[in-house]
């Protein structure tokens, strides 16, 4: 029996649903959906980025902030949950080095407060998404 608030994952339907904190409810689904429209937004900064003749950052920005969805995709057909914790530990990478250039582009006067504020939410959220995810599968390994 799982404790109130112990996060699991069910694969009985194939489809992934994490149980978070306090009754909480996400499907695999749900962050594969958000990953896809966060690299959509990149995609779209990445092409505002080109019309500034900026490329170094943009083709920065847009490989790790569209990897995330793809390493997220991949996930769903691991070879197990070593292989499954791995790709969602390569999407984290990815988020986290994505936040970092929505920072530099900030810093650096690419990206107004208000489009780095928007972006780096959607961010965070991959972010404490994919550490979830991780924690619940590496709690089911044991």
């Amino acid at each position: 029996m799982r404790a109130e608030g112990e996060c699991f994952i069910d694969k009985s339907e194939n489809t992934d649903i994490i149980n978070l904190k306090d009754g909480e409810v996400m499907s695999n689904d749900k962050l594969a959906e958000q990953s896809m429209d966060f690299a959509v937004q990149i995609i779209n900064l990445v092409k505002q980025l080109k019309e500034q003749r900026e490329s170094i950052i943009s083709n920065q920005i847009g490989r790790s902030g569209t990897s995330i969805g793809a390493n997220i995709r991949e996930s769903k057909y691991a070879h197990g949950t070593a292989d499954f914790i791995s790709k969602m530990q390569i999407a984290l990478k990815e988020a986290n080095e994505t936040g970092y250039w929505l920072e530099l582009l900030y810093k650096t006067n690419y990206i107004s407060a208000e489009q780095y504020n928007f972006l780096e939410a959607k961010c965070k959220s991959l972010r404490a998404m994919l550490v979830s995810s991780i924690n619940t599968a590496k709690a089911n390994q044991k």
